[in-house]
């Protein structure tokens, strides 16, 4: 919470240098009562040497939710399009780097609460970072069902992350990539204060973008492939992209998840961008391919950017989005839906299902990255995937009882649960969620914190008292 008032005051800086706009003193109250919240309990709260599972869980899941209410603070008091409701699903949107918004008229904000947005989303992607390199080993196999998959398997002779790796990879590649994305944006074109809130929103693969149009509205090619390559980055897991800049062994160009990764990205957008130039939709292969490549590596990466209207599109390259919007990027990066990994693991146990059908008495070990993979973990991973699939059946449902329609509910639900943003139908690359029902914005919102969290993270808080 003190971090996230430091982000507050940061903002309010920029809205100071930008003539003391309309959202200083907002930005300054905000600061300053989330900084009173945050130091309360530092202040009354005696340190422990040793904290337990239960605690160290509420911990974390404590803490996202307070993080979204306290973001809502810049947003409510400066008032505008922010009711309670949107305001909630902004501040939810902004953390859990989902993308979507509630805004009609970006560019109609002042600068300084544009800035506190991308902050907000900045902010969710380093607490991603940290919940997956530092959370998601620690909650246990048989307790939290999530299994060591999201580490141990993307990453050879057993990387292991102390806290002193842990800050080196968040200020290298977190930070680092931030910052060599605002420079080469501002080479592009952009000015300083475009270039940097893109490269935040690009690193914490989120979408939020300055414009009403977002990046289309730059109509850049060189933009486009600048931000192509930080949301793919971006989209690797975060220990492996340290240690290829650092020289070690376990690198991306060892990492069979990162092949599938990099191989499905570029046979998404090659086949998006074929089926949009026979569909005669843009006039020649390149441009195809251009628009094609951005939109496929936005959506696997739930970055969320557009430079074009999909809804436009062809069903074959609408189905292809919603698969990618789906199945998302790797684990240990910022994106958020089922992950390569999982996908991965789930097409090799098909495999091994078929062959031992054919040779029942042999025994067959699944590997990936080279580890063997035990029974336990691919359990969690199956149960993991149906999990996810019923939440998305489930928002899909509940959206269409509101009276929204089939395309816009399901697609919704898939962006909301994979941290994605855009959908189709009325919340499609370049419509927004203002004109949806509240109930529909408040459970989206719901789907976003269960995709962020890996679901059963969010869930146990629930079962607190039945764990042993």
């Amino acid at each position: 919470m003190l971090f996230i008032a430091m982000f507050m005051l940061l903002s309010a800086g920029i809205s100071y240098l930008s003539g003391m706009d309309s959202a200083f003193y907002p930005l300054l109250l905000s600061s300053l009562l989330t900084a009173l919240l945050g130091a309360f309990p530092l202040i009354f709260v005696g340190k422990r040497e040793q904290i337990t599972n239960k605690e160290g869980f509420c911990i974390v899941v404590g803490a996202w939710l307070v993080a979204c209410v306290v973001s809502m603070f810049p947003y409510l008091i400066w008032g505008g399009e922010f009711s309670l409701v949107n305001a909630w699903f902004e501040s939810v949107s902004g953390l859990t780097t989902t993308g979507s918004t509630i805004l009609n008229d970006v560019e109609a904000l002042p600068r300084g609460l544009q800035f506190w947005r991308m902050s907000s989303t900045w902010i969710g992607g380093m607490g991603v970072v940290m919940f997956a390199l530092v959370v998601l080993p620690s909650m246990g196999r048989s307790k939290m069902m999530l299994s060591n998959v999201e580490l141990s398997t993307m990453a050879k002779d057993n990387y292991r992350y102390r806290s002193q790796i842990i800050v080196q990879i968040l200020l290298v590649v977190y930070v680092g990539l931030t910052v060599l994305s605002t420079v080469l944006l501002k080479m592009a074109g952009m000015n300083w204060f475009d270039a940097l809130c893109h490269a935040m929103s690009a690193c914490a693969t989120s979408g939020f973008s300055t414009k009403n149009a977002s990046i289309a509205y730059f109509n850049s090619p060189a933009i486009d492939t600048i931000l192509i390559f930080a949301m793919a980055t971006a989209g690797v897991h975060f220990g492996l992209i340290y240690a290829t800049v650092t020289g070690k062994r376990s690198n991306i160009f060892r990492s069979e998840v990162t092949c599938w990764y990099f191989g499905m990205l570029l046979a998404g957008g090659v086949l998006i961008a074929v089926s949009l130039f026979a569909a005669d939709i843009y006039p020649t292969l390149t441009a195809s391919f251009r628009y094609a490549m951005f939109q496929f590596v936005s959506v696997v990466t739930t970055t969320g950017f557009a430079t074009a209207d999909s809804n436009t599109w062809t069903s074959f390259a609408v189905i292809l989005l919603i698969f990618g919007s789906i199945v998302c990027a790797c684990a240990g990066s910022t994106a958020g839906g089922i992950k390569v990994n999982r996908l991965v693991l789930a097409g090799k146990m098909m495999r091994t299902r078929l062959r031992q059908q054919q040779h029942p008495n042999a025994i067959i070990r699944i590997r990936l990255d080279g580890v063997i993979q035990e029974n336990e973990a691919l359990h969690a991973v199956m149960i993991f995937i149906v999990t996810y699939l019923m939440f998305i059946l489930a928002g899909t449902v509940f959206g269409t009882m509101l009276g929204v329609d089939l395309t816009t509910s399901f697609t919704g639900a898939v962006a909301s649960m994979g941290n994605v943003g855009p959908g189709f139908g009325e919340v499609g690359s370049m419509d927004n969620f203002s004109a949806m029902p509240a109930a529909f914005k408040v459970s989206n919102s719901l789907l976003m914190l269960l995709g962020r969290l890996e679901i059963f993270g969010l869930i146990q808080i629930f079962f607190i008292k039945w764990w042993r």
